[in-house]
């Protein structure tokens, strides 16, 4: 069984990668208005008063430390995010009970994994006939300081299963115990693709949106279109 303590940690390297979220999730404007912890306690508390969404809208505070949210950064919300609205089913490396941020090499890695999670998802939508679910292409530089690397972990181990997550929940839990920063992996989705799944946005550098991009479903998700580019 692949454990944390078998991997080698990596080096320092800035590393670019992608990511895509649903569009219908706006960015939550709080991360993103203030450059340090204290200063966003102080708005935190101040907009309370008057925003009953407020703490929707933040998600599980209590699940991140502040010092591991990057505040400041172009982007914070988009790296906070996924830590503080945790899917509660879970994902590939967490049982549902802390936050991972997934990022991909390429954004046609990310775009075959979301593929492949939206199909899973939509398909046990009864009599869903026509859809159209439109997602933000998102770039992230992160450094990968102290990610443990399942590259050299073969494809057909149980960390990779298509369908059963328990033996990568379990390398996810060690990982978490030994406070690893991340996992470097294989994609499952696309042939070829390397992934991250990221413990903490600490080490998030920026996360910038780029394009904009549609999945049509139709009894499955029929084709994919790019929408639009924004350059900055």
């Amino acid at each position: 069984m692949v454990t944390a303590g078998s991997l080698k940690a990596l080096p320092a390297a800035d590393i670019r990668a992608y990511r895509l979220v649903n569009s219908k999730f706006p960015p939550i404007a709080i991360f993103d208005d203030v450059a340090s912890a204290d200063e966003f306690e102080s708005l935190y508390a101040l907009q309370a008063l008057t925003n009953p969404r407020l703490a929707n809208q933040a998600g599980r505070l209590e699940l991140i430390p502040r010092a591991d949210i990057p505040f400041g950064i172009p982007g914070c919300s988009y790296a906070a995010a996924p830590f503080t609205h945790v899917n509660p089913d879970g994902s590939r490396f967490s049982d549902g009970s802390f936050g991972v941020l997934y990022l991909a090499d390429s954004m046609e890695t990310a775009l075959a994994e979301v593929r492949h999670h939206q199909q899973t998802y939509w398909s046990r939508v009864p009599d869903l006939r026509y859809e159209r679910f439109v997602f933000r292409g998102l770039t992230t530089r992160f450094d990968e300081t102290g990610t443990l690397d399942a590259l050299a972990v073969p494809r057909h181990d149980a960390i990779y299963s298509p369908t059963d997550y328990s033996a990568s929940r379990l390398l996810g839990q060690g990982a978490i115990k030994a406070t690893a920063a991340a996992i470097r992996f294989h994609s499952v989705r696309q042939p070829e693709g390397i992934c991250w799944g990221l413990f903490t946005p600490r080490q998030v550098t920026s996360v910038m949106q780029t394009a904009h991009y549609e999945m049509i479903w139709s009894g499955e998700i029929a084709a994919v279109h790019k929408l639009s580019t924004q350059i900055g």
